[in-house]
């Protein structure tokens, strides 16, 4: 049995899912296929993530042949930068709900707070981070969006019954403190990135004060990152002495050793592979504990290394400065 984290709405998000960012989107069906047959309910989507089609098609193909219900299964997406305005928040939840073939989602996240000029979908879709990718010197292009109204538009998808909990990614505290002074539907989640090189102490001790459940996405650290050249070889959390003799003491993995850590420290983590061997391996993190020692040591491991940074990654990749923490 996964445990679950209970959100003030009454639900509850399981404490570990699969995340699709990065996974190529032929193997999408596949891998929630398999997902759910190893025992995932939890599956954490993003328009931006570019392969929502593919992973209706799973979700469709595991509830035909009886492997699941939908209402056994956790669904998350986000709402991308380019559909901030209130006028385009429905139509971007009606998108995803279509390509994910489900007529509401269990949760549905701000991505970023960056609002930037709409793009139609006729366009491009999901349109990404470049406004116009064939210019000469192409860039971001921001907009003018008060996060008040890309709020309350969330707030009237929850009470459409499309979504049933609203939430908020890569938020910092002073954000949320000003978030909840005016939320009619307080946010239920919030998805951010936490490791033991990036830990959030404060933020995640917040959000528990605040009843809002804390999502960790990147949980295994550097890995997902260190491909598109956001982190360096050596920046491999797995090797760490404290995470190395944590996994010999309890027969585990280093990556199952770092879930551990995560889940035992009260958030949800949402790590992704695109490697079918892996999607149990990550499940059995539930027959064992770390000791306090090992939680502390773990911990300390903190750098305030960020890998997913757009105040750097913005300007290396997408020619625009586009900071959202100090």
């Amino acid at each position: 049995m996964i445990p679950s984290h209970k959100l003030h709405s009454g639900d509850e998000i399981p404490a570990i899912g699969l995340g699709l960012w990065k996974i190529d989107r032929p193997a999408v069906p596949g891998m929630i296929r398999g997902a759910i047959e190893a025992g995932y309910r939890h599956f954490d989507c993003a328009c931006d993530y570019g392969n929502e089609a593919e992973a209706g098609v799973g979700f469709r193909e595991a509830i035909k042949v009886g492997l699941c219900k939908r209402e056994d299964l956790w669904i998350t997406s986000k709402l991308w930068n380019t559909y901030h305005a209130r006028e385009h928040v429905y139509p971007a939840c009606e998108r995803t709900l279509n390509d994910l073939g489900i007529d509401y989602l269990d949760l549905y996240l701000v991505h970023f707070p960056i609002p930037m000029a709409y793009v139609p979908f006729s366009e491009r879709y999901p349109p990404g981070w470049f406004h116009d990718p064939a210019a000469p010197s192409p860039k971001m292009q921001l907009a003018n969006v008060p996060f008040h109204e890309t709020w309350r538009a969330m707030e009237e998808l929850a009470r459409s019954g499309l979504v049933r909990n609203i939430g908020i990614c890569n938020l910092t505290t002073g954000m949320i403190r000003d978030l909840l002074t005016y939320a009619e539907i307080r946010p239920s989640v919030l998805q951010v990135e936490a490791h033991p090189y990036l830990t959030q102490d404060k933020l995640l001790r917040f959000c528990k004060e605040e009843d809002i459940a804390f999502t960790a996405f990147s949980p295994l650290g550097s890995l997902s990152y260190v491909s598109i050249g956001m982190a360096g070889p050596d920046e491999s959390v797995s090797e760490e002495p404290v995470v190395q003799q944590a996994a010999q003491r309890t027969g585990k993995t280093p990556a199952q050793v770092l879930l551990r850590w995560g889940v035992q420290r009260g958030t949800s983590v949402v790590p992704k592979t695109s490697r079918p061997e892996r999607l149990r391996e990550n499940l059995e993190i539930f027959d064992f504990s770390l000791t306090p020692e090992e939680m502390f040591a773990i911990s300390a491991l903190n750098r305030n290394r960020r890998f997913n940074d757009p105040g750097f990654f913005c300007e290396a990749a997408f020619n625009t400065f586009c900071p959202i923490y100090e």
